[in-house]
């Protein structure tokens, strides 16, 4: 069974203590991290920024960006300054499901000649996992992330196993080649809590980043936090205090993206086929805390929700074949809903 949010405070060994100090240390974190990760990564602070949030929300995300941009870098990198175990999951048409869970073999001992089955655990039980192209892999491999992603756990032969806290997957998309690609149903979009676009580097950043990586310059990372003070993070965010105010707009936000005879908005009837659920305000709020929260702020504000509303909405919103004509993304319509108040 899935450990409770309560059952899971209770493995962290010693006292919280106050938030105060837990928000105080957090700042502290922050700091560090950035300097740790700027050894290796040049750039790209949003998407770090992104990645952290994410994680301290226990939720999961989506890197869309071609090749070459250092995406597994990036998190192998993050991985190793916050002390966890890093898995990288290279998605293609022949991967079975059983190449990411696991699998069950016959073992027999040395000791007593005696068979018996044993079960190899796959990719997955690690605490943060690359699934690199995951629109390459049919839909039944990629259902097998699934139970993972929303349950933490795992069952192979009739037994469910119970992945290592804190868990997360970061999952790879190359927007360019969609040929031979299988995209992700609805249904596991939306069990992505942000979408990231992974840009270019400016060209001061890919000066940089040839100078360094054209070097024999080796960085040495340091661990900045561990696992257990990440699982404090994460229980923090439950308790960061929110405004009703800014959970009525961050829900009439999400209600405005859907098409019906209710809304008013001309343009959200014509490009949306289908808008973003219940889901997307839960992620909306948790979102804007941790980025609140990341900033040293005690809760979050409108400026925290609307910088969060992107990575929340994009791949909530299926557009209509009319925006796809016109050339409408969820971006575009993303910017509209943020600009009407």
């Amino acid at each position: 069974m899935r450990k409770s949010r309560e059952e899971k405070s209770e493995i962290l060994s010693t006292p919280k203590g106050s938030d105060h100090t837990l928000l105080r240390r957090l700042r502290n974190t922050r700091e560090r991290l950035d300097k740790e990760i700027g050894k290796v990564i040049v750039g790209q602070r949003g998407v770090i920024e992104r990645i952290m949030i994410s994680l301290l929300c226990e939720g999961h995300s989506l890197l869309i960006g071609v090749p070459g941009l250092a995406k597994t870098l990036m998190v192998n990198t993050l991985a190793q300054v916050l002390g966890l175990k890093f898995n990288r999951i290279q998605f293609t048409p022949d991967l079975m499901p059983a190449d990411i869970t696991g699998t069950e073999i016959l073992e027999e001992s040395k000791r007593t000649g005696k068979r018996q089955m044993m079960f190899l655990q796959g990719p997955v039980f690690a605490n943060i996992i690359l699934a690199d192209e995951i629109n390459r892999t049919p839909p039944k491999t990629q259902a097998a992330l699934l139970q993972a992603m929303q349950e933490r756990q795992v069952t192979v032969g009739g037994i469910t196993y119970t992945l290592d806290l804190p868990f997360s997957v970061l999952a790879t998309q190359n927007p360019i080649e969609q040929e031979g690609t299988y995209p992700l149903p609805e249904a596991q979009l939306d069990r992505f809590m942000f979408s990231i676009p992974v840009d270019y580097p400016s060209g001061d950043e890919e000066e940089e980043i040839v100078k360094e990586t054209t070097s024999a310059y080796l960085p040495e990372l340091g661990e900045v936090v561990s696992k257990k003070e990440i699982l404090e993070l994460q229980m923090l965010m439950r308790r960061v205090p929110v405004s009703d105010a800014l959970i009525k707009q961050a829900v009439e936000l999400v209600a405005r993206t859907r098409p019906n005879k209710m809304n008013k908005l001309t343009y959200i009837n014509q490009y949306v086929s289908w808008g973003a659920g219940p889901r997307a305000s839960q992620y909306l709020i948790l979102g804007a805390k941790a980025r609140a929260v990341l900033r040293g702020e005690l809760t979050p504000g409108e400026e925290d929700l609307r910088a969060v509303a992107h990575p929340v909405l994009r791949h909530r919103l299926v557009t209509s074949f009319a925006a796809e004509a016109e050339g409408v993304s969820a971006d575009d319509l993303v910017d509209r809903l943020l600009a009407e108040k």
